[in-house]
């Protein structure tokens, strides 16, 4: 990559940043394109270089963080060698579980602002760059476990709709119960998701 490459990637990061801590800070409602770039310390019209308008950077931002997160569960995946769909999977639910219960702030602005669009979107371009993209290796791991699945899309739909309202209740509110005391419940009610839509490949 060139020095103007990374000059221009480097000012696009610095953008997401910075408007990720505005919008946990302020709201996104009350953060200003002004505030972003000043606190950036670029210059107004940097910023339409990159984003159309503050929902294009919200829906950019979405992007962003969830691709990280999925990207760095893929690859402490990878780095464990864990075999199996179910347990790569519950190992990929967990580590994001684990990092968002250390975040509050990005699981807060995640919930309000991630929707089944944005989330596929986050997986057309790999991001970060040394992970491949999660929604790819999903659909790998159901072939290379001989698991046949019709609807792959909404298997995966399902499971993460329902990661994410109950660590959004359990987490930030700690309602009904704590997040460690729901967790074996979860990875129940996520095993009868898997009967449902899956089963093996038989010869």
């Amino acid at each position: 990559m060139g020095k103007v490459e990374t000059n221009k990637k480097q000012k696009n990061t610095t953008l997401l940043q910075t408007s990720f801590e505005l919008f946990t800070e302020k709201g996104f409602t009350k953060t200003t394109i002004s505030d972003i770039v000043n606190r950036a310390g670029l210059a107004k019209g940097t910023f339409y270089l990159y984003f159309k308008d503050k929902y294009d950077l919200r829906d950019k931002l979405v992007t962003y963080k969830t691709s990280q997160l999925f990207g760095n569960a893929h690859t402490a995946l990878i780095e464990q060698n864990i075999q199996g769909f179910e347990n790569q999977m519950f190992f990929v639910i967990d580590h994001i579980i684990d990092r968002l219960e250390k975040e509050p702030k990005l699981l807060q602005f995640i919930s309000k602002n991630l929707s089944w669009g944005i989330f596929k979107n986050a997986f057309e371009k790999t991001v970060p760059e040394n992970s491949r993209q999660f929604y790819d290796y999903y659909q790998d791991m159901l072939t290379q476990n001989h698991i046949f699945c019709e609807n792959q899309e909404l298997m995966l739909f399902t499971i993460l709709e329902l990661v994410g309202s109950t660590c959004y209740s359990c987490i930030l509110y700690q309602q009904p119960v704590s997040m460690e005391e729901y967790l074996p419940y979860l990875h129940q009610t996520i095993r009868q998701i898997f009967i449902t839509f899956t089963k093996p490949i038989t010869d």
